[in-house]
């Protein structure tokens, strides 16, 4: 008797290697290629699953080599479901990113499979639309209405949907149906067309200065060689780097090949999208967690068919199947929420990087406020660098002025000063729009009791409850616990002693409306532009000039156009300069950069007013003199001393648990095996600065190696020598972004 035939079959669970399963005789073996999408029995279930084979990763991620696991009876692949196979190129991504962040395979492919799920999930339904019938009977009730419906059906050759012809002719749904009732249309599917127009590259191409055209220029012949590469375009603010970019999305769809741009917030597709249509006559395709289920099933299907030619997406946009890729864009590469902090802990715009390579395509990094590692690539020569030094059309650098708190501080109990407060009058005088900006939800940061001291904090983590005055309610913005705000001192009963200490922006809200009473005031923040929709509505108002007033959180800072916005102040410029972040002065500078390249984007002159008790600080003094790089460059020589990134390597292990015991103790158990050799240095155990966090205790570790060690092999080897309860977790940071 012969052996079974077999293939790996890799599953979206945590499983780190596939499982082998037969091949039924009723199947043809030829067409089970590595990436087919097969139903396969896991336990008493069904199961969709990959083939898979492993691909060959590069140095210093080979560490981990594994075959399918063996069983002496095995299962068979049930079915092969009718879609095309997964792109090689996307197998050989899910298993670099698997090897890179020590995550199971299995987990990493379930990103991937998100949309085949949506798809397995949905009815199948035909798109149908109406057309005349064959033989017209006779109607008893003609209306106009109905003759419109009629005419307009009259020697059309294709079917027209109901919100179709509702929409264009003005007449209701109902007197669509009636006519099919009465036999006059009848339903027909209609044609498999995609829903996804090819650009057009000739709608209306801007006229670019000689500074932009050069660059242009170089981003197209990146494309058209379809060779790997990575090049930062670092641009002023307001300087046009996404009409530069977009001529490189021409030439690449000119070649029939597909593009993905990555953006950091969904929040930013609005007005994104608005100037790709503007450029190319037609919508983009998107991808992100707002999606419905039909839309994320209509653009899978549409990527994996190489229909879609231009996609702008979040994150997960990288796991999609892409069989055609010839560019990836990530636009301000800079932004931390680049960074999944959960489950799969990765970096969007490395992991871009890679996908590029693998596809042998261009990969372009934009933004006016580049991080330090992509700084230092470019000035290492690692990367090609254009840079735009002016704004488009003529208009200036906003003036940055420093508003020292300690010599003009703001009345008792306020939080605007005497400057900002005058320079807002001034400029709503004239029409002109204001921006005020910090980087804090909420009403107030800390609520306490004068009485006795007592701070309210979350029961469940390591943090203060924020007050929201627009709700009533004090929260967590960890775990989102939060109860109503307490008429007396939960601890020592005092009646209405419980005080808000520090200004969130709820609280600037309401200082602004009571200074300038006929402002009209837009606030933007998560807690209220929670889906695309209603950023585009707050984006459409500050357009049409419909409020001069905006008061924002960092939402505000995120590649904005604002024509017609002359003032940024910034109410608390020290916020992200306290605390142990390693990048503490670097986001600082990048984030005020940013929101103060907000200001005078048009003809009339921007001025950003930076309200600080902190006046001598370097971050201050670069953001006054406009030397960006000349800071960073000195940021680089202090960190590269202690081999710190992007000299050196950083992973963080967070160890959490049900309990502190538990959590201290596999802490020390692991400490007990940290890895000593040269360029090697751990720091820690030691209590996360969320030491608490949604009922989990936690404590980190630190390893930092120097650039040229390896740092998976050497997590790996460490962590395999504790096997902890599973009770406990046991995650890895591969180059954190956040330290709590």
């Amino acid at each position: 008797m012969t052996n079974p035939i077999s293939l790996p079959v890799l599953l979206p669970y945590p499983f780190k290697e596939p499982f082998d399963y037969e091949i039924p005789q009723y199947l043809d073996v030829k067409i089970l290629v590595p990436g087919t999408l097969v139903i396969v029995p896991l336990g008493n279930r069904k199961e969709i699953g990959v083939i898979w084979q492993h691909h060959k990763l590069p140095k210093g991620l080979d560490f981990l080599t594994s075959s399918p696991k063996k069983f002496t009876k095995l299962k068979s692949i049930l079915s092969i479901l009718p879609l095309p196979p997964l792109p090689f190129v996307l197998l050989e991504f899910i298993d670099w990113v698997a090897a890179y962040t020590l995550s199971p395979s299995g987990s990493v492919l379930a990103i991937a499979l998100r949309g085949v799920q949506t798809i397995m999930a949905s009815k199948n339904h035909p798109r149908t639309g109406w057309m005349l019938s064959a033989q017209i009977p006779k109607i008893t009730r003609n209306t106009p209405t109905r003759e419109k419906v009629l005419t307009f059906l009259k020697d059309k050759k294709i079917p027209y949907t109901t919100q179709y012809l509702a929409k264009t002719l003005e007449v209701s749904a109902g007197v669509i149906q009636g006519l099919a009732k009465a036999g006059v249309i009848e339903e027909h599917n209609l044609p498999d067309t995609s829903l996804f127009l090819k650009p057009d590259l000739n709608f209306n191409v801007p006229q670019f200065s000689s500074e932009q055209q050069a660059a242009a220029d170089f981003l197209c012949q990146k494309v058209i060689q379809q060779h790997y590469s990575t090049t930062l375009l670092q641009g002023v603010t307001g300087s046009g780097k996404t009409e530069v970019y977009m001529q490189a999305i021409a030439a690449c769809v000119e070649n029939n090949k597909q593009i993905l741009v990555l953006l950091p917030e969904i929040a930013l597709s609005t007005q994104w999208v608005e100037r790709f249509e503007k450029r190319f006559g037609v919508r983009p395709a998107l991808w992100h967690s707002d999606l419905t289920p039909k839309q994320r099933k209509q653009t899978w299907n549409a990527i994996i068919k190489n229909e879609v030619s231009v996609l702008v997406g979040a994150r997960s946009a990288l796991f999609l199947p892409f069989t055609n890729l010839g560019l990836i864009v990530v636009d301000e590469e800079h932004e931390t929420s680049f960074k999944q902090e959960e489950g799969i802990i990765y970096h969007a715009r490395d992991m871009a990087i890679v996908r590029a390579r693998l596809s042998n395509c261009p990969a372009i990094l934009v933004s006016a406020t580049p991080s330090l590692e992509t700084l230092m690539n470019a000035h290492h020569h690692k990367y090609d660098h254009l840079v735009l030094n002016s704004r488009h059309g003529g208009a200036l650098m906003p003036d940055v002025q420093i508003v020292d708190l300690r010599i003009t501080p703001p009345q008792r109990g306020l939080f605007l000063s005497p400057p900002l407060i005058t320079a807002t009058q001034q400029r709503l005088k004239k029409g002109e729009q204001v921006l005020f900006f910090l980087n804090r939800r909420g009403y107030a940061p800390l609520t306490l009791c004068r009485a006795c001291g007592y701070r309210l904090e979350c029961p469940h983590c390591s943090a203060w409850l924020v007050e929201h005055r627009n709700t009533q309610r004090l929260v967590c913005h960890h775990c989102d616990y939060f109860i109503p705000i307490p008429k007396e001192c939960p601890h020592c009963n005092a009646p209405d002693s419980m005080v808000p200490i520090g200004p969130g922006i709820e609280r600037i809200t309401e200082e602004a409306r009571s200074i300038f009473p006929d402002a009209k005031i837009l606030v933007m923040s998560s807690d209220n532009l929670t889906s695309p929709k209603a950023t585009a509505e707050a984006i459409r108002q500050i357009d049409q000039q419909e409020v001069n007033l905006i008061i924002g959180t960092q939402i505000v800072a995120k590649g904005w156009h604002f024509p017609f916005l002359t003032l940024v102040g910034v109410i608390d410029a020290d916020l992200g300069l306290s605390g142990a972040d390693l990048r503490a002065s670097e986001k600082t500078l990048q984030l005020l950069h940013q929101v103060g390249g907000r200001a005078g984007r048009e003809k009339s002159p921007g001025t950003v007013m930076l309200q600080s008790y902190l006046a001598d600080h370097p971050v201050m003094s670069s953001l006054v003199k406009g030397d960006f790089d000349a800071f960073m460059l000195q940021e680089a020589a202090e960190r590269q001393a202690g081999f710190w990134p992007p000299y050196g390597r950083l992973a963080a292990i967070i160890i959490s648990a049900d309990t502190n015991e538990n959590a201290t103790q596999i802490a020390f158990e692991l400490g007990q095996y940290a890895p000593k050799q040269d360029g090697v240095i751990v720091l820690g155990p030691a209590p996360a600065p969320l030491a608490l966090l949604r009922n989990r205790y936690r404590q980190r570790f630190l390893l930092r190696t120097q650039k040229h060690i390896a740092i998976q092999p050497i997590l790996y080897q460490w962590l395999s020598c504790v096997k902890p309860k599973k009770t406990i977790k046991i995650d890895v940071d591969i180059d954190p972004v956040s330290f709590l």
